[in-house]
């Protein structure tokens, strides 16, 4: 029951639309009811309705996971990081993450002085980046992730 759990019903439902345009490219149009149906099979349930029981209408969950590998930016500088930490704050779609960086960045513009970091620690939104901003109005991390 524990990978059933992860998904959202909106996330059911939008792959429920994908798979009826992808049958309907195929010349195979099926209804909204039978992909519906289908989908929550394809994830282990007996059918819609205890997919929907189930799932409930909580949020998807968090918008990245621990061991996956992102891009993204910090300080305005690229990176490559695996995500090894991900908690859920108390506001609602914010997550603290970690990052392990493939490099470390250097965090100080000022010449003649560098502070590298390989680890950064920092709270998103479901889009994947802060809502602290940098002095040029980006935020302090951003993660490719959609």
């Amino acid at each position: 029951m524990g990978a059933q759990m992860k998904h959202s019903i909106q996330n059911l439902k939008d792959q429920a639309r994908r798979l009826r345009d992808a049958m309907a490219q195929t010349g195979e149009p099926i209804g909204h009811s039978q992909s519906l149906e289908l989908v929550a099979r394809q994830h282990g349930f007996r059918d819609w309705n205890t997919a929907h029981a189930a799932c409930g209408n909580r949020p998807a969950g968090p918008p990245v996971h621990v061991g996956q590998i992102v891009e993204g930016s910090y300080l305005g500088q690229p990176f490559t990081a695996e995500i090894i930490g991900v908690n859920a704050q108390a506001e609602h779609d914010r997550y603290r993450v970690e990052l392990d960086l493939a490099e470390p960045v250097d965090v100080v513009t000022f010449e003649g002085f560098s502070n590298f970091r390989r680890r950064v620690r920092a709270t998103i939104n479901r889009d994947g980046s802060t809502t602290e901003k940098t002095s040029n109005g980006r935020p302090q991390l951003e993660l490719d992730i959609g």
